[in-house]
């Protein structure tokens, strides 16, 4: 695991979480819905009117998780990028949507948030938005990642009892 390929993935995460809560007002209105993320996870943790600074925080931080987990998960999944984005961000929608249920009765202040549970429009509003966070990551991400070799380190010539590589110790190319 690379840091540099980490950190680039979680640069690359970051923003497509800010471009989602950015366009978040648009696809309320085109899909009808108040279903908003950022205000889910603000009133989660903030009381009063201070929650979507909190939101969106909390958004754009697992956004950069996702993304730097992606750019580690990314050299062993089949395909190019730009159908691994957005197949693991939707896989990550359909793994999670029916915890909108949870959210329906446990959130702390669920009466001021759109019921999620049976709500088609708001399934459909999230589908979306998982999609575009998965393109917009992975085409960042690929960008900021294209040199593959660039994280990886020398490898340190070992044998498998742990002593070295034999051919160095007798003076041999390794």
């Amino acid at each position: 695991m690379g840091l540099r390929r980490s950190v680039n993935g979680a640069v690359a995460g970051g923003v497509a979480a800010a471009l989602w809560a950015a366009q978040q007002p648009l696809d309320k209105r085109a899909f009808d819905s108040g279903y908003d993320d950022v205000e889910l996870l603000g009133k989660a943790v903030v009381g009063g009117d201070g929650w979507k600074p909190a939101g969106v925080a909390m958004h754009v931080a697992n956004g950069a998780a996702f993304g730097a987990t992606y750019a580690q998960l990314r050299r062993f999944l089949p395909g190019p990028a730009l159908a691994q984005g957005p197949a693991i961000a939707l896989a990550e929608h359909f793994a999670l949507w029916p915890l909108g249920t949870l959210v329906d009765r446990y959130h702390p202040r669920r009466k001021e948030l759109t019921r999620l549970r049976g709500n088609r429009s708001a399934f459909w509003q999230a589908f979306y938005r998982h999609a575009l966070f998965g393109i917009t990551m992975a085409v960042i991400e690929a960008r900021l990642n294209a040199d593959p070799e660039a994280d990886d380190p020398e490898p340190i010539p070992v044998s498998s009892n742990g002593h070295g590589d034999i051919r160095l110790a007798v003076g041999g190319a390794a």
